[in-house]
């Protein structure tokens, strides 16, 4: 069987792959398991590998995926925890409180919650905090919901270059890396893009305010005696639980601080500070067998879900990506075939190129598809050319996620427009732009400070 060959079967599992999750046939774990398992099935009767030579790349896979599962089980359990026990909701009302019937402070305010409320990562449980903390006083204040969901994705599109957050992860497995050894790169980016995020917030408050936003506003001059921030800082303070743990609050927040400080320090693999953090919290939050098993049935549903993706991503991982020697893997196979009709000028700005089209392919791939899929065969394309997979990473990672929240492929986008009340087309219209040329500057600055090559 030619390279070309099993260059052209590559991308007919990529193919499948994207088309089965694009019409959610099933879920990512599984159409990473079968298609990839079909392609060696046929590579294998092709005599290009073995069954055994298949045995070796499925576990050398597993290899690259087993640190980013137990990141993933341990943070989401952690901030699942905190959530729980009620961090966020104080830390939301005492925010709240500062803000009074501003309406550049509102749009300010609802940037600061989104990036406090996305640091677990998952768009739905931030949905969730800062849409229905928010919406009602946009409602009162006359201010459009768009306009809060529209801050809301830049901002959490910045903080989902954090190490366990899922785009990181994935293209930390892609890159056989530690999440933590790429967030470290992304750094400088991400500093800048919460800089760039607020900047957003204010310019959108500025707009509302210009179409008459606000208490006072020509909008909403019958609605001047109502101080609805306050009324919703209330509400938001008082929505304690069983679970709350209001006398805990300092020791979380320290204990917080501190994980992410030994996270930072990378002195562990990425995992390891969640693993602690979380044995710390639910026994300080929840002494007791029964209430701690309580508490981590209820987040193992978005844990399990995502490690048996994970799992599946290392079936794909070692038969399209991994290496036996001597014999080309398939995405060399791939990326020869591309780079044979590819124009030499366009490979060598490869980065800049496929940043500034990331924003308009996240309307039509979903994450795993983007990352599993694309990030491969873009890595092997850039090598023929010269270019490192880090500063390609770099650069879909970045875009990509400026644009996660606006993508219909993603289940969390769906959820935000459903809370706020914004059709998905109205949604996607309004935001696509800002986004889109956010994404842009945030590359420049990849490039400005070294990490993206020009």
């Amino acid at each position: 069987m030619s390279e070309v060959v099993v260059g052209l079967l590559g991308f007919a599992c990529i193919v499948a792959i994207v088309v089965t999750l694009f019409k959610s046939k099933t879920l990512p774990s599984i159409a990473f398991i079968i298609f990839p398992m079909i392609l060696g099935a046929i590579l294998v009767f092709g005599g290009y590998y073995s069954w055994e030579n298949i045995g070796k790349l499925i576990k050398s896979g597993f290899s690259s995926t087993g640190p980013t599962a137990a990141l993933f089980v341990f943070s989401v359990l952690y901030f699942g925890i905190m959530t729980d026990a009620g961090m966020f909701d104080v830390i939301i009302g005492k925010l709240m409180l500062l803000v009074k019937d501003n309406v550049i402070g509102v749009c300010v305010m609802t940037c600061i919650i989104a990036l406090i409320g996305h640091l677990d990562g998952g768009g739905a449980s931030t949905f969730c905090i800062v849409v229905p903390a928010m919406l009602p006083v946009y409602k009162k204040m006359h201010m459009r919901p768009a306009t809060l969901l529209r801050i809301a994705v830049i901002s959490m599109g910045v903080l989902n270059l954090m190490p366990w957050a899922g785009p990181t992860m994935r293209a930390a497995t892609v890159l056989g890396i530690e999440a933590g050894s790429l967030w470290q790169t992304l750094l400088p980016i991400q500093a800048c893009g919460i800089v760039l995020a607020l900047v957003v917030a204010v310019l959108n408050g500025i707009i509302e305010q210009k179409r008459g936003a606000g208490l006072n506003g020509k909008l909403a001059q019958e609605a001047t005696h109502l101080n609805s921030v306050e009324e919703a800082a209330a509400e938001a303070a008082s929505a304690n639980n069983d679970l709350a743990r209001p006398k805990l609050f300092v020791f979380n927040i320290i204990l917080t601080i501190a994980v992410i400080a030994l996270l930072i320090k990378d002195i562990f693999p990425s995992y390891v500070p969640f693993m602690l953090g979380v044995a710390i919290a639910i026994l300080v939050n929840y002494p007791g067998a029964k209430m701690q098993k309580k508490i981590i049935n209820l987040h193992a549903g978005p844990a399990l879900m995502m490690c048996s993706t994970l799992m599946g991503a290392a079936v794909l991982m070692g038969i399209l990506v991994k290496d036996i020697e001597g014999v080309n893997s398939v995405i060399t196979c791939m990326s020869n075939l591309i780079s044979s009709i590819l124009p030499a000028a366009l490979g060598q700005h490869l980065p800049l190129v496929i940043g500034i089209l990331s924003v308009p392919l996240a309307l039509a791939f979903d994450t795993d598809s983007y990352f599993y899929g694309m990030l491969p065969v873009m890595i092997g394309i850039g090598e023929g050319f010269g270019v490192g997979a880090m500063p390609i990473a770099v650069a879909m990672v970045v875009c990509r996620n400026c644009a996660t929240f606006i993508s219909p492929m993603v289940p969390a986008t769906l959820l935000g427009v459903g809370l706020a009340d914004v059709d998905i087309k109205d949604h996607i219209k309004f935001s696509f732009l800002w986004v889109w040329g956010f994404s842009i500057i945030c590359m420049l600055i990849g490039a400005i400070v070294g990490i993206i090559p020009l």
